[in-house]
């Protein structure tokens, strides 16, 4: 993927997200469109975690040896969930879901978490 595409799909990724937000724990949209994306990049997907979470498992290069003291894995976070705020932004992609918008930033932070998997 060109870096340009890698940049318009983040932004795409990220205008979804801001306006389809949803509150914690409540996140049924967001985690089914990240799982798909995740599954579609290739990735392995257990999602559920703690309700609506999603984790992306990404295996690359050998297995550490038995008895090896070496931790081979890295682990990548982003929130998902929006705030209890009415949007007042009048921009194409603002909040379509009264009384809850993205004021926090995790729709971003979901769509750069997307963009480095």
């Amino acid at each position: 993927m060109k870096t340009t595409s890698l940049f318009e799909s983040m932004r795409t990724w990220r205008h979804d997200f801001h306006t389809h937000p949803e509150l914690g724990f409540e996140e049924h949209r967001t985690a089914a469109k990240v799982a798909e994306l995740l599954v579609e990049f290739g990735l392995d997907v257990v999602s559920g975690i703690g309700g609506t979470g999603v984790v992306g498992i990404l295996n690359r290069g050998s297995p550490l040896p038995a008895g090896s003291n070496e931790i081979g894995v890295i682990g990548l976070r982003a929130d998902m969930d929006a705030l209890p705020f009415q949007e007042r932004n009048e921009f194409n992609h603002r909040s379509k879901n009264d009384g809850v918008m993205h004021a926090c930033g995790h729709d971003g932070h979901t769509a750069m978490l997307l963009g480095a998997a």
